[in-house]
Parts: structure tokens; sequence; C-alpha cells
């Protein structure tokens, strides 16, 4: 199978290359590509050196697959493109998130959206992915009625400049800002950018993702997105309000069953989800379950996974993956 990975040399590119490693993608030839001013970079695939080239290279080799990861403007220039050759093109940017012929996948929630004819695939927000796996069985079960959602996002969301604005200021170092404030022992409520309705775009996101992999268009959901000083994932407080009444324990038993989710949740040895340990992990780690008092049929859930990996590289690998298992690309 020829792949074609466009961004290759970011912070999230360099991690699906990582996880394609891992997971044993099937890949007879694999094609780094990127901007112009990363064009004749080498970065190495499973032990050997590949030369970076354009995305205008990479399209004229027509490979099977093309997993984008270097933002919208890219993918809203090339996918067509790529997916008029054949190939399947798997976008991990905002663009094609919200168009209604293209599914909007999280392959343990909702494989099933992919045909042969969906040739952009595309790859929802990282916090969506980890909330949406976790609710996802809790939904079909006793259904939602309403979600708040507060997320405490790692500084790697915004990539490589943040990362080093982060330990730049620890270090009492000057340099780049990412941010309009400190991000070191400080955090904001600011992610994306400020809409007239005084939500940022990445809890807009939260919300209309949400609602269009759960397949329900009119689900109540608020979100506020928080950026702290971590680099290991993305936390989220989640609160659900559901249709119907619940039993904790077929909860857990629920979430137990659900490939890609690890339960950790025992106070009495202080064990819950935490950012330093889920980084570098695939899984989503559910948390501090349990029923929210306040209203009928509430429950609260503690999320956290890598948003590099499970919430970027690992859901768009895992993709791929379904792709090979259904028969659309030969390995």
């Amino acid at each position: 199978m020829v792949i074609a990975l466009v961004g290759a040399t970011g912070l999230v590119g360099q991690v699906m290359i990582k996880v394609l490693e891992e997971q044993q993608i099937p890949c007879s030839k694999f094609i780094p590509c990127a901007s112009a001013r990363s064009v004749g970079k080498e970065v190495t695939f499973r032990g050997q050196p590949h030369r970076v080239v354009s995305v205008e290279d990479a399209l004229e080799e027509k490979p099977q697959v093309a997993i984008f990861s270097a933002g919208g403007a890219t993918s809203l220039k090339y996918a067509e493109a790529f997916a008029a050759k054949g190939t399947f093109v798997i976008d991990n940017s905002s663009a094609w998130r919200n168009d209604d012929s293209v599914p909007l996948v999280v392959p343990e929630v909702n494989s099933g959206t992919i045909n042969t004819s969906t040739r952009i695939i595309a790859n929802p927000n990282c916090s969506t992915i980890q909330m949406v796996l976790a609710i996802a069985p809790i939904h079909l079960q006793y259904g939602i009625k309403r979600i708040v959602i507060s997320t405490y996002q790692s500084v790697t969301g915004t990539g490589v400049k943040a990362v080093e604005q982060l330990f730049n200021e620890r270090e009492g170092k000057d340099g780049p800002k990412a941010y309009p404030h400190n991000i070191d022992l400080n955090c904001f409520p600011h992610g994306g950018d400020f809409t007239p309705n005084g939500y940022t775009t990445e809890e807009i996101k939260l919300v209309n993702e949400t609602r269009k992999i759960l397949g329900n268009a009119n689900l109540k959901i608020t979100a506020t997105v928080v950026r702290i000083p971590v680099i290991g994932g993305h936390s989220e407080a989640i609160n659900l309000e559901l249709e119907n009444d619940f039993d904790l324990d077929q909860i857990y038993s629920l979430l137990a069953q659900t490939p890609g989710i690890i339960i950790q949740d025992d106070p009495s040895e202080n064990l819950y989800p935490m950012p330093g340990f889920a980084e570098g992990k695939d899984e989503v780690f559910v948390g501090r379950i349990r029923r929210d008092e306040s209203v009928p049929f509430g429950l609260d859930l503690w999320v956290v996974a890598d948003n590099l990996r499970k919430g970027a590289a690992t859901n768009a690998v895992q993709i791929a993956r379904v792709l090979l298992d259904k028969g659309f690309v030969k390995a």
C-alpha cells in the first residue's frame, strides 16, 4: 500500500509516523510531503530515511491513502485533487468536518459511515474524539439529553511554538509567543478564536462534531475550553444529563467493554486519569465516575487522553486500518 503523509515534518506528523510504525500498517511505499520550506529534508520511517517531497509530487504518485495533517488551507487546496485520483484522504484538519458528504469518524463509534465513495474522511477534533468515545455507549444505552463539558487542554494542541513558550517561561528565557499570556503557572479560557456569540471556535467544534458523530443535530451541548501548562494530553470534565435512569455498575460495565477505553477509578488509592500518565498512550482513560445528584439522571465523568495520539495520529491510523479491513484498499 502506498501511503502519503502531508505535513510529515510537523508535531502531529511526526507522531503519525510513529503510530504507523507501531500499528504495523502495511506500506510498500511511504511518501512524506510538506510545504516548500521542508522539501528536501529527510524523515525516518521504519528505520529508513525518506526525502520530503512537495504535495504536488505526492499527488502524482497516486497513493492509496493520504493522511493530511498540515492545516485546513492545505486540505481545502489538495484533498479533492487526491480524491479525484482515487486516493482515500484522511484529513486531520477542521476543513471537512462539517461537510454533510464527508464522514466524521471515531472508528470505535461510527466506522460504518465509511464506504467506497467516501474518498475524504474527516478526523475529529482531539477533544471531541476522547469525549465521544467515552459517551457513545452511554448514549446508546440511556440517551443523552444534555452535555456540559469543560476541557483542560495541553499546550501540544497548539503546536511546537506553544511547547517552546511553556519551557522558555519555565526556564526564564525570552522567545516567540504562541499565546497572549504566560502559560506557565497559569491557565486561560481561550482555545481558538472568539466568535460573536462569546464562544471560541474550539468550543463550537465540540458542539457541532459531537452532534454529527452521535447523529443527533438537536443534542444540547455547552462547552468551555481552557488551556493549561501540561504536555501529556487533554483532560475533560464531562457532565451528562441522561434521558433515562441508570445504574452506576452498568455504566462501569459499558465503559469497560468499550474498545479503546481504560477505567481508572479508585479514589481510595488516588487512582484517576491524569495527562502525565496518558502521555504516549493510545487509550482514553475514564475515571471519577459518579452520579450528579443535582439533577435527575445526571452523570459525571473525568476523561483524559493524549491529544497527539488518540486525539489525532492514532485515530487517523485507525481509520486507515478500517479501510484495509473493509477491503477498500489493498495491502
